[in-house]
């Protein structure tokens, strides 16, 4: 049964008694206020580490790995990013709830800090894996920001301000290989300082949360050990059948996102041939296409409002399929960063609509908990999905990886929408 939630107001300050709710309030911060920072926040880190995703393969030639060696290390050094951040997923949360969210999004901003420093940083394979290791310590913001703007917006504007912030990650996806083919190809400048730049926003982001956002606090305030908080938390998000389908959805769609996306850049120069003007091809495709499909992708939450989020999601989880065995047979640099323009849309509107569906569907107890979580799926696709597309890359080359994740899209999408027409024609039969 669908629960359809009511929107609770943040108490400012100071924890409720264990399971009790907290008194309505006026919400210490508007969504529009709130939003506009949490944006900038999620542009920010996206660019960091899109830039990772789209220069490694260069990065790795600059510590001195061989050229033969760089399609295997691609995949491998991208799966590392998930590493350290699983085991940490459900605590989080846990500590955004019961100490504070604002602080748990700084830590995240104080740490790709130090990542993207030590990325530049790097002189050796092995220091780079290590910088790549600590990106796992970063994650788990996205989260803790999705509750408590769920907790200061309105429920009409739910599917909206979801859609946008949803469509923030992949504009900083966007960006981010954009200014880096810029500083390199443009201003001439080294590699290493696109990850410097990186890393002085990423400061630049800390002042930007400590002023101007305030602290919201959850409607119900957990009480207990971090430990057993995190383990309820993860028990009770994963009993209800509801969240595992909706968990089990956005692992396809990640999944085949990250079997494929650390190869983008290695198509690309496959593509380009040897001409020059590499860094500027890859930022075309992995940045330019990708910002238009994520501007694009901001029409889906008004769209799943009117139509609902699983119609859009079936629709977007096919589409991308057929969009990425497109991208394995693109001719020319120019037909392929236009198929990426439809999978960057198609693949943000998917994003959207499970944040969406967790919005709506979730009970308001779990809610919280649900939303810090969400983004497991992210670390489990995470560290499998790059294995998974070395093994096919060091078997069938570049093209390899795309092809199995369009697999994985298109079972995923077919999936949702034999469920949704098997629940249409359900609701029919008892109208009926």
């Amino acid at each position: 049964m669908t629960v359809r939630a009511t929107p609770t107001a943040p108490i400012p300050a100071g924890p409720a008694p264990a399971g009790l709710p907290a008194p309505s309030r006026p919400p210490v911060q508007g969504w529009q206020s709130l939003l506009f920072v949490y944006a900038i926040t999620s542009v920010v880190e996206s660019m960091g580490v899109s830039q990772v995703f789209a220069f490694l393969p260069m990065r790795l030639s600059q510590v001195g790995l061989p050229s033969s060696q760089v399609p295997t290390f691609t995949g491998l050094f991208s799966s590392l990013i998930f590493v350290f951040g699983i085991v940490l997923v459900p605590f989080w949360g846990v500590w955004a709830d019961k100490y504070s969210r604002r602080a748990v999004i700084v830590r995240s901003a104080l740490v790709e800090a130090v990542v993207f420093a030590g990325v530049a940083l790097a002189r050796e394979p092995w220091q780079l894996a290590a910088s790549l290791l600590l990106v796992g310590l970063q994650l788990g913001n996205t989260g803790v920001m999705l509750a408590a703007l769920r907790d200061v917006t309105p429920r009409a504007r739910v599917g909206t301000v979801t859609g946008l912030f949803g469509a923030t990650g992949p504009l900083g996806m966007a960006f981010g290989p954009v200014l880096g083919a810029f500083m390199i190809d443009g201003l001439h400048l080294p590699l290493t300082d696109v990850f410097w730049v990186a890393s002085f926003l990423s400061i630049a982001v800390i002042a930007l949360l400590i002023v101007g956002s305030r602290d919201i606090r959850p409607a119900v305030a957990p009480v207990g050990s971090a430990l057993g908080l995190a383990r309820r938390a993860i028990v009770g998000v994963l009993a209800d059948p509801a969240v595992r389908r909706i968990f089990l959805i956005f692992g396809v769609s990640i999944l085949a996102n990250q079997m494929s996306r650390p190869y983008l850049p290695l198509l690309v120069q496959s593509l380009q041939a040897g001409r020059p003007d590499l860094a500027s091809a890859i930022g075309l495709v992995t940045g330019v296409a990708v910002l238009a499909g994520a501007l694009l992708s901001t029409f889906a939450g008004p769209l799943g409002d009117r139509i609902g989020f699983r119609a859009v999601l079936a629709g977007a989880l096919l589409g991308a399929g057929l969009a990425l065995l497109g991208m394995a047979a693109a001719p020319s640099v120019a037909v392929l960063a236009g198929v990426v323009v439809i999978y960057a849309a198609l693949q943000a509107a998917t994003q959207a609509m499970v944040f969406g569906l967790v919005a709506v569907e979730v009970a308001p107890e779990r809610r919280s908990a649900t939303l810090n979580l969400v983004l497991l799926p992210l670390y489990v696709a995470g560290i499998i999905g790059p294995t998974i597309g070395a093994v096919a890359a060091g078997v069938g080359g570049i093209p390899a990886p795309f092809v199995v994740a369009a697999g994985v899209f298109l079972v995923g999408g077919t999936g949702v929408a034999v469920s949704l027409w098997r629940s249409r024609a359900a609701r029919g039969s008892l109208a009926g």
